[in-house]
């Protein structure tokens, strides 16, 4: 079966010529389904650009990228958008929330740039949130929550659709030690059911959670690592 992810010698140069950058540097990497790995790197190592291309928010210099099958490395903006809105579910460490909408309403909103009716998406965004342990929360505004149930609140939100891929970029960051173990939970369960779980991190001991640790430095992958970690899938709720 083809993998969900395939990059085949991927690189992203900035200010090609004498004084090129290379920050992906011929980076080949397949993810399958319902696999849960993370991407390690420091600061300048690469990881962001890599994310940046998994999450179709930039374009490679060159290389094929595909996801579920179609090749995304050349597409249209227009064409990465839908990618986006159809393809990834995004976590971000800044939480991403807007803060004059609830709970239910943050993860509503990429449902209706999408066109899901009204009732529709109402039931997916309630399903979405009781999923994360904030069905009693679903009114409250970011302001009204801790920092940890705003970052299950963006979880909720990238899942809502049930989208092939989540893409969780320092999910943990911004969070003490306490939330951020929830957070590893709730996105350790959602690979449980059977979701492709992708995350960027600097942290060791973050990554250590996954069962797969990609290690990328100077724009090349060094270290692609099994951990170990084994579970049974379960359906009920990860609150």
């Amino acid at each position: 079966m083809e993998p969900l992810i395939r990059l085949s010698n991927i690189s992203k140069i900035y200010n090609p010529g004498e004084n090129e950058v290379r920050a992906l540097d011929h980076v080949s990497l397949s993810i399958e389904r319902g696999e849960f790995a993370a991407v390690i790197g420091h600061s300048g190592s690469g990881k962001s650009t890599l994310m940046n291309i998994l999450g179709c928010l930039d374009t490679p210099t060159e290389g094929d990228y595909l996801l579920n099958g179609v090749q995304v490395a050349s597409m249209s903006d227009n064409e990465l958008a839908r990618v986006r809105n159809q393809e990834i579910g995004f976590v971000f460490q800044g939480f991403n929330l807007i803060a004059n909408l609830n709970a239910l309403e943050n993860v509503e909103l990429p449902l209706i740039y999408r066109g899901i009716d009204k009732k529709d998406r109402r039931e997916m965004a309630e399903k979405a949130l009781d999923m994360v342990g904030l069905a009693n929360r679903a009114r409250h505004k970011p302001s009204e929550m801790s920092g940890g149930q705003q970052q299950r609140v963006a979880i909720a939100r990238a899942i809502a659709a049930e989208p092939p891929v989540i893409l969780a970029d320092e999910p943990t960051g911004n969070l003490d030690s306490k939330s951020s173990e929830e957070i590893i939970e709730i996105l350790k369960g959602l690979h449980e059911m059977g979701r492709t779980v992708i995350m960027i991190t600097h942290d060791v001991s973050i990554a250590a959670k996954t069962e797969r640790n990609i290690r990328i430095m100077d724009g090349r992958i060094i270290e692609d690592t099994p951990v170990l970690y084994h579970s049974e899938p379960r359906e009920e709720s990860l609150s």
